[in-house]
């Protein structure tokens, strides 16, 4: 009797180690896909950046610094690894591209150009599913490192090797108020 009343013990406890282990994974697996929504957003931005530029240069070709600069922070997005990293070259892009449509502002002409209107609507679309994604990306993050945090799961997944996700954090700019002038 008393060896099935262990057995039944250890039954039980390896159903809440598996029903523990399996949450982790799963938890795990939805940061893994939340992280590969902003970056399929932040890809979506960077392939239309080279075309929103040449319709800007054929207005504007005497702004060559302007154009530098957003190709500069394009690449460095691409090339950036990992939630810090790349939500600084994030930040750097958005001031070039900042950069860019103010200059485009300067040409009226520009701005009725059916082309560059559509790119400006696209470009503002993704800006919203990119500021979308990174919110449901550090709300998974969020569910995720408290279920790691959690007693008995921090033993679970201190064994199995768990570590808490990293959150895309916004700069320390992009945190100030934003001055607005008349």
């Amino acid at each position: 009797m008393l060896i099935f009343i262990l057995l039944g013990i250890f039954v039980l406890a390896l159903i809440f180690l598996i029903s523990i282990y399996n949450s982790l994974v799963s938890l795990s697996v939805k940061v893994k896909e939340a992280w590969s929504q902003i970056d399929i957003q932040l890809k979506r931005r960077t392939d239309l950046i080279p075309n929103l530029v040449e319709t800007v240069k054929g207005y504007a070709s005497h702004e060559k610094g302007v154009f530098e600069a957003v190709a500069h922070a394009r690449a460095s997005l691409m090339s950036a690894k990992g939630p810090k990293e790349i939500g600084e070259a994030d930040q750097l892009l958005g001031g070039a591209l900042k950069s860019l449509l103010a200059v485009a502002e300067a040409y009226p002409e520009l701005k009725a150009q059916a082309s560059f209107g559509e790119l400006q609507k696209e470009l503002s679309d993704t800006e919203d599913k990119v500021s979308y994604s990174r919110q449901f990306y550090n709300s998974v993050v969020r569910q995720y490192n408290e279920k790691v945090a959690i007693f008995p799961n921090s033993i679970i997944a201190n064994m199995f090797k768990f570590q808490p996700a990293e959150y895309f954090e916004a700069s320390e700019a992009d945190k100030e108020p934003v001055k607005v002038e008349f």
